[in-house]
């Protein structure tokens, strides 16, 4: 793509997102997969937004896909949410895609020294998040994602509809402009299949090492990589 085409693209996607400001997120999702058709996927860790938007693009189109990232150091809860999603929205296997590291636990020991998360998250996170999410995004045009704007100083700017300069495709974030309790209201109204984590103090949730409750008050994603200077696993790090 040309460095005008690519402007062209940006500023299209810009305007087109602003034109959902004052809609629902069912709107940027339905316009996004009418848009992108078999070329989109939900991106889904099975948190408390994800599963929002697991029934919100069940209502509109069944048959658009999802994908995990199994880091191998998932919460037990975490795959019992899994299987509950699964057979709460009857999804098949092929729409449901497993994604993991090319390293096995073992490997990565044996190549980057044992606890390489206590050592360098950052490298861990880029082994076994950044590289398959990489390898997963490669098939597609567009993908959906759960963040939200107050979730962290990082993404206060998301748009509900942007272009991706990390992974080289266009993103959606249809709950952008959400709030904590706008997602646990969808949650109790549909009755969604939810991580019973978030009733312990877990309003984030990732891997088993690198995720800790957090005490009320505090900001939600501050039980993430607790002991580091770090809030973001580099999904969605500009």
């Amino acid at each position: 793509m040309t460095m005008n085409g690519r402007s062209e693209l940006l500023a299209e996607l810009k305007s087109w997102s602003e034109t959902f400001e004052s809609k629902q997120p069912q709107d940027v999702l339905a316009a996004a997969l009418e848009r992108y058709g078999g070329k989109i996927v939900l991106a889904c860790s099975f948190g408390a937004e994800d599963v929002v938007l697991v029934d919100m693009v069940h209502r509109i189109n069944p048959s658009v896909p999802l994908f995990y990232l199994d880091t191998d150091f998932l919460f037990p809860e975490t795959y019992a949410t899994r299987d509950r999603v699964i057979e709460r929205y009857r999804l098949n296997p092929g729409q449901v895609i497993h994604v993991k590291s090319l390293l096995t636990p073992q490997q990565q020991a044996e190549s980057y020294g044992d606890a390489l998360w206590a050592k360098n998250p950052d490298q861990c996170c880029q082994l076994r998040k950044v590289e398959p999410l990489t390898r997963v995004l490669k098939g597609y045009h567009a993908w959906i994602t759960g963040i939200r704007r107050d979730q962290a100083p990082s993404r206060a700017n998301a748009g509900l509809v942007e272009w991706d300069q990390k992974f080289e495709l266009v993103k959606i974030n249809p709950l952008a402009r959400w709030t904590w309790a706008d997602v646990w209201t969808y949650i109790k109204v549909y009755e969604v299949p939810y991580n019973p984590l978030h009733d312990q103090s877990y309003p984030s949730i990732g891997c088993t090492y690198c995720t800790a409750p957090v005490a009320p008050g505090d900001d939600l994603r501050a039980g993430r990589w607790k002991t580091f200077a770090k809030t973001e696993c580099g999904l969605h790090k500009p």
